[in-house]
């Protein structure tokens, strides 16, 4: 009995988690991006100076959102990833349309 609690347990980290990456973006899509940028999104990577657009590419859609109040005039935003599966939960603030923040 404890063995196959053990064996659904892993079963379900790994659903959690994914076994595989998915391609959100194709080629074309990304091609007038920096070659840097280019580079973060085929590797799943995110980086300072991003553009939403961008981050939805290399990480795919966030978990929640939350439109922040202005600062300075200009929009802010927080998004939220979280990968249950290995407890782990990456904050990205956005100010103006780039990506500021990552905790």
């Amino acid at each position: 009995m404890k063995k196959a609690l053990v064996m659904i347990f892993i079963v379900g980290l790994l659903l959690q988690t994914g076994c595989t990456r998915t391609v959100r973006y194709s080629e074309n899509e990304i091609q007038n991006f920096s070659a840097e940028n280019q580079e973060h999104i085929r590797k799943g990577e995110i980086s300072l100076g991003m553009n939403h657009e961008q981050v939805r590419y290399a990480w795919g859609n966030p978990d929640s959102q939350k439109v922040l109040e202005p600062y300075e005039g200009k929009t802010r935003e927080e998004w939220i990833y979280s990968k249950l599966g290995i407890f782990q939960t990456k904050i990205l603030l956005f100010h103006d349309g780039k990506l500021i923040y990552i905790k």
